[in-house]
């Protein structure tokens, strides 16, 4: 191989490892939004001003914003659980598996109501905007020396602790859809630098879960809707 054509070779080698990381750096802070939505403020953001790490996930649902609303509020630990596609959900243990009907129980949900949230510890949110079928915020304060509990005071968030928004917005479409976007804003606990491969690991595993709740989510409305025919 003469030296041109090496140089060629190592050229195209890098060009697509580089492409490849930063296809992986992109997806672990964002998948199907466009630039403007990365800076459109949303409800909530102001809970976190200053976050280390921010996702943004957006996905078209076949359904209208009124239809996928009781799904969402009634996500949850202890509550519906986290939905996934019936593929997948059927190689876990039943615990594991969400809800496939909207539950009466968790439709109560209000403004400055907690629900528990996934580990570690024993975390939770708090809902702080509920604007239905249009807007739901939580937030969440997590001290990792009292087990990643709610630290009693939380204004200000104290030195070590975890702060972070989760925010869904349902934008209504022609044909009876909707755009559901999903805003994640976090702080870590010592400000961990989240730009490293610990946040695009952290990323990439955001990135999976939401896949898998849009996915899960698309699956049980689009099952209510042939039931309802």
């Amino acid at each position: 191989m003469d030296v041109k054509r090496r140089v060629g070779v190592a050229a195209v080698v890098a060009i697509a490892g580089a492409t490849g990381v930063s296809s992986i750096v992109r997806l672990a802070r964002r998948s199907g939004v466009a630039d403007a939505d990365l800076e459109k403020a949303l409800p909530g953001d102001e809970l976190v001003l200053d976050p280390i790490f921010v996702a943004d996930r957006a996905a078209v649902i076949d359904a209208p914003p009124e239809q996928i609303w009781p799904w969402l509020v009634q996500l949850g630990k202890g509550r519906a659980g986290w939905y996934m596609p019936m593929r997948l959900e059927r190689l876990l243990p039943g615990s594991w598996r969400g809800d496939r009907t909207i539950d009466p129980r968790w439709q109560t949900l209000a403004a400055g109501d907690r629900t528990p949230d996934y580990g570690p510890g024993a975390g939770e949110f708090e809902t702080v905007v509920l604007d239905p079928p249009r807007t739901l915020v939580q937030y969440s304060v997590r001290e990792p020396s009292a087990g990643w509990t709610w630290p009693e005071i939380d204004d200000p968030v104290p030195d070590g602790a975890m702060a972070l928004t989760w925010v869904h917005i349902l934008e209504p479409l022609p044909a009876g859809r909707t755009r559901l976007h999903v805003r994640l804003r976090a702080t870590t606990p010592g400000r961990t630098n989240m730009r490293g491969p610990m946040g695009i690991m952290g990323g990439l595993v955001d990135w999976l879960t939401i896949a898998l709740l849009f996915r899960g989510l698309q699956e049980r409305v689009r099952q209510v809707r042939s039931h309802e025919r």
